[in-house]
């Protein structure tokens, strides 16, 4: 049976430095996605997106891997674009008017008929709330600023400062939506050791 490791074909985008912030240029990459709006730490409907999200991309998954193409991969970390209506009042810590997509990138292999077949058959077995709501789509990030943030979410306000300064200093400008990508099991992991990668798109 062939092997996939994504993480390590994408370290560029998904194993950044935790000390320096680097620049890259994300190519079009496949995802699974919902949208929705809330702080995430309270908001049901991010719980409810994560759900639906990890359900198919489980899926997904042993279709491969248990179909003709005979093919494992480890499912991808969650990442969540935020932002909200006019970026110039995006307020740390005001969450509750945040805009947000949920989302797990997908290999090539995975086309929009193994997705459609996916949301059936999760459908069937769990039907999870925010199921109808996911999408599979094509993003292209294009240039971002990037670095690994460790400890828990709500120390994150220095690596996220970091990281624009970065962008500010090397004479470019801020654009699109922040962007972190979730490492770690919240659920097992101290939050201390959480690992974090924070991006932001730039031009």
């Amino acid at each position: 049976m062939k092997k996939i490791d994504l993480k390590k074909e994408l370290s560029d985008f998904y194993k950044p430095s935790k000390s320096k912030v680097a620049l890259v240029d994300v190519p079009a990459m496949n995802f699974l996605m919902i949208d929705g709006k809330g702080d995430p730490n309270t908001s049901e409907a991010y719980a409810q997106a994560i759900e639906a999200l990890y359900s198919v991309a489980y899926t997904l998954k042993f279709m491969v891997k248990k179909g003709p193409l005979a093919i494992d991969y480890g499912v991808m970390p969650l990442e969540s674009l935020w932002w909200v209506e006019d970026m110039r009042d995006f307020d740390p810590d005001n969450k509750d008017e945040w805009l947000w997509t949920a989302m797990i990138m997908q290999p090539e292999i995975i086309t929009r008929e193994f997705v459609v077949e996916a949301l059936e058959t999760v459908k069937l077995k769990k039907d999870p709330v925010a199921l109808a709501k996911l999408r599979f789509e094509s993003f292209e990030e294009g240039l971002c600023a990037q670095i690994m943030h460790i400890g828990p979410f709500s120390e994150e306000g220095p690596t996220i400062k970091k990281v624009h300064d970065h962008i500010q200093k090397s004479g470019f400008e801020l654009r699109g939506k922040h962007h972190e990508i979730y490492l770690s099991d919240i659920r097992r992991a101290a939050p201390e050791k959480w690992k974090t990668i924070v991006r932001q798109p730039y031009r």
